[in-house]
């Protein structure tokens, strides 16, 4: 019988929770096009680290700013146990965490331990620049190391693992991430992917597309004549006319109009939308939104529109694909998977976003 691998520490649990937390600021910050903001030195040092062929050389500095954040009386240049009662365990610390983290999200990375590039009982300092195949790298390396041993504040600290997962997250752009496809998914896990999906934080890509998709699979399934009309993320409303995120026409005529959002609709969004979009046009409007984010004012604001003869109605972002995919049958879902995998597999979408598609598959499994 296989013994049950045992259960990580408290330690390495806390050093994993630091990673994740971190990993999510430097994903927004790539998706929303910003740079964590630190000193040119950071940078340059960054710069150093991510220009060499050497991959470990960002990777000890990822493992060393969890010690310091984690284990503030800890030599950052002593990675083995055996070199002091303030050293740390490098190894453990690839192994363990930054190894697997880095692999679970198609970040690049080193396929064996890091450790490997040095000496044994290598200590991290200007002496050990020689000999080395990239000295540029590893003196990138000694930098980053000093401004982590220079900061108290934890604050400060966080910062210099946001930035360094930021680079590391770069990396990941400039490659390929292959989209997970499963060939056959039932419809409790297709709600559960759904579900997933629109509760990350990706800017707006995936609920936009999920609400995409799931029209696109109705149009496909029912082979409806319809003409679908869609807006890039985040970007404005069109000037004239009815403009929304995904507009359906059949003919000239305006069937319905879908507004997907994350953000909370008030009074005066909902003003505003009416105003500028369902007033001209006439169209049954749709907001597809967290219903949490909706506040009592605005739907009886609604009601006042539907008195005056208009439809502005709103449907719950997390349930309202997932009952279309149940009403559609196994054909509609597998064209609602199809739609997806082609919407994420655009170039100008970010790898951050299909990693998440991938994430929320890998859990059904």
């Amino acid at each position: 019988m296989a013994k049950a691998t045992p259960a990580p520490s408290p330690d390495l649990r806390a050093k994993r929770h630091s990673l994740e937390k971190a990993l999510e600021v430097a994903e927004r910050h790539v998706l929303q096009g910003t740079e964590p903001c630190v000193p040119t030195s950071v940078r340059a040092a960054c710069d150093a680290m991510f220009a060499s062929a050497t991959q470990a050389f960002r990777e000890v500095a990822l493992g060393c700013l969890l010690v310091r954040m984690h284990c503030p009386g800890t030599n950052l240049r002593l990675p083995y146990r055996k070199q002091g009662p303030h050293a740390f365990s490098g190894r453990t610390i690839d192994e363990k965490i930054v190894n697997p983290f880095l692999s679970d999200r198609s970040i690049p990375c080193s396929k064996g331990p890091y450790l490997s590039v040095f000496r044994r009982q290598v200590r991290f300092d200007d002496a050990t620049k020689e000999g080395l195949r990239d000295p540029t790298g590893y003196e990138g390396l000694l930098r980053l190391l000093e401004a982590a041993e220079r900061e108290e504040d934890q604050g400060r600290q966080r910062l210099l693992l946001q930035y360094l997962l930021y680079r590391f997250l770069l990396l990941r752009e400039a490659a390929q991430v292959d989209l997970m496809r499963l060939e056959r998914i039932s419809l409790s896990q297709y709600r559960r992917v759904v579900e997933g999906l629109v509760s990350r934080q990706s800017g707006g890509f995936l609920a936009f597309a999920v609400v995409l998709a799931t029209v696109r699979a109705i149009q496909k399934t029912l082979n409806l004549d319809w003409a679908i009309e869609h807006q890039g993320i985040n970007v404005a409303d069109l000037a004239r006319g009815v403009g929304g995120d995904i507009t359906i026409r059949r003919g000239e005529e305006v069937v319905l109009v879908i507004e997907v959002t994350e953000r909370p609709v008030d009074t005066s969004r909902l003003a505003t939308t009416f105003r500028t979009k369902i007033a001209p046009g006439h169209a049954d409007y749709l907001f597809v939104v967290h219903l949490d984010q909706v506040n009592r004012e605005a739907l009886a604001q609604a009601q006042r529109y539907f008195a005056q003869g208009y439809e502005v109605d709103f449907v719950d972002l997390r349930q309202w694909s997932s009952d279309i995919l149940a009403t559609l049958g196994s054909r509609g879902r597998k064209c609602f998977q199809a739609e997806m995998l082609g919407l994420l597999s655009a170039p100008e979408v970010p790898g951050a976003v299909r990693v998440m598609w991938n994430e929320e598959l890998q859990k059904v499994l």
